[in-house]
């Protein structure tokens, strides 16, 4: 069915890169600022996300989930990052209370955030050390 298809976020996945099709994939995409979760070719889970500014932009490519680290504080920004699943050097997909808060007004210092504490929460008790992440255009 449809809705198992294409989970629902607020703005609508785009079409996944062709990297995203095989495996266990985090697919985000910079285009419609979401971020899908699928396995063998099909989506899973969606949420919408946003990225680091022009200063500090979000690495595009296929990488890897490194480490995974639930109470995660940056170190370098001294600010929350829960639900971290880090996939280059100190980038990594996780929760933000200033998305949450101010939607598309701010951006991050390069990771990517997520707005929905509830569905970061639940991807973070899926995803694996190991698993694809592509970040994409």
């Amino acid at each position: 069915p449809q809705g198992e298809l294409h989970p629902p976020t607020t703005k609508p996945i785009d079409t996944p890169d062709r990297r995203c099709r095989t495996g266990r994939v985090l697919c985000i995409s910079k285009k419609s600022d979401t971020l899908a979760w699928m396995v063998d070719g099909k989506v899973v889970s969606a949420m919408d996300v946003r990225f680091g500014s022009h200063h500090s932009p979000t690495r595009e490519g296929t990488f890897k989930v490194a480490f995974k680290s639930r109470h995660h504080v940056s170190t370098i920004y001294h600010s929350a990052m829960p639900y971290a699943m880090f996939f280059s050097g100190g980038q990594a997909v996780h929760y933000s209370s200033d998305f949450a808060a101010r939607g598309y007004a701010g951006a991050s210092h390069g990771c990517i955030n997520v707005r929905d504490k509830a569905k970061i929460a639940a991807l973070f008790a899926k995803v694996h050390k190991g698993d694809r992440v592509v970040v994409y255009r």
